[in-house]
């Protein structure tokens, strides 16, 4: 049985009508992923990229080594947005932060068994655990990627802890590296060149380019032409070197490395509470389940 909430779901990550979503999601047995390349496939959607609603709150946040050599970006979850206006869990994010460029520990299971730095006689899960307590939410440290470079590493906050970018360069200024903060926090890039995408991806990728042309009226050899001409565009939304620069859009990022003689060996950028799905609370059901 195809639900109303899968049709909805389909509907908000591709932007496709309510009875085409129920339609493909009928025909592929309501699985979500096919029925997103189906639609593709018919032209009916225009990404692939799944929308991942930003659903829980807290904040994500940088720190960089005094000799700009090592870096993390850090998330840090919390149950609602006031928590992250709050200065004692904003302290504990950034000392979690400078943590892990200090001690590179291999995954989060292996910070939270850490000694914490900044509170003395507890590990960084038994810190968190008295968060929880002052603080009175439930908080959790999702994810975390640190860089240690020969070159420098830089930073980009924006919204205040809504996004953070770390960028690991092998060459270039610190200017030119905090334009390509920016520009990973804009454009939202997935790699940093194509030889860096999996070849399963591109292959998918061309397949579905194919279809669509085929759908147009297009015969087969005709279609897989026009498909190469295509690929290209798909390396323009996901490999940074290959987008329009931001602040120069008749320029590639490409072109911005050369003319300054930086080269970017690899980033990370983190959106608060990406592709994690929020529990939407009925306040009507709840207040009668009370009452009763």
């Amino acid at each position: 049985m195809i639900t109303a909430s899968l049709v909805k779901e389909l509907r908000e990550k591709t932007g496709a009508g309510m009875m085409d979503c129920k339609k493909v999601l009928t025909e592929t047995n309501g699985n979500l992923e096919e029925a997103m390349d189906l639609l593709r496939e018919r032209g009916i959607a225009k990404a692939a990229k799944k929308s991942g609603r930003v659903a829980s709150e807290g904040l994500v946040d940088c720190y960089i080594s005094e000799n700009g050599k090592i870096g993390a970006v850090v998330e840090v979850n919390s149950e609602t947005d006031f928590v992250a206006k709050n200065e004692e869990f904003r302290g504990f994010v950034i000392n979690v932060a400078k943590q892990i460029v200090n001690t590179n520990p291999k995954d989060i299971e292996a910070l939270l068994a850490q000694p914490a730095e900044f509170e003395e006689g507890k590990t960084i899960q038994e810190a968190l655990v008295g968060k929880i307590a002052t603080i009175g939410e439930n908080l959790s440290i999702r994810r975390f990627v640190r860089f240690e470079s020969e070159g420098l590493v830089a930073k980009y906050i924006h919204g205040d802890g809504k996004i953070a970018v770390l960028v690991n360069m092998a060459k270039g200024t610190e200017e030119v590296a905090k334009d390509i903060c920016m520009q990973i926090a804009a454009a939202r890039p997935e790699y940093v060149k194509k030889e860096e995408v999996p070849q399963e991806r591109v292959d998918k990728e061309m397949e579905i380019l194919k279809l669509q042309t085929m759908n147009e009226g297009k015969p087969e050899a005709i279609a897989e032409k026009i498909v190469q001409g295509r690929i290209g565009k798909f390396y323009e939304e996901i490999c940074l070197v290959d987008q329009a620069y931001v602040k120069e859009p008749s320029k590639k990022v490409s072109q911005l490395l050369t003319e300054t003689g930086a080269e970017v060996i690899s980033f990370a950028r983190f959106e608060k509470g990406e592709g994690i799905e929020k529990k939407e609370e009925n306040f009507a059901e709840e207040v009668m389940k009370q009452l009763k």
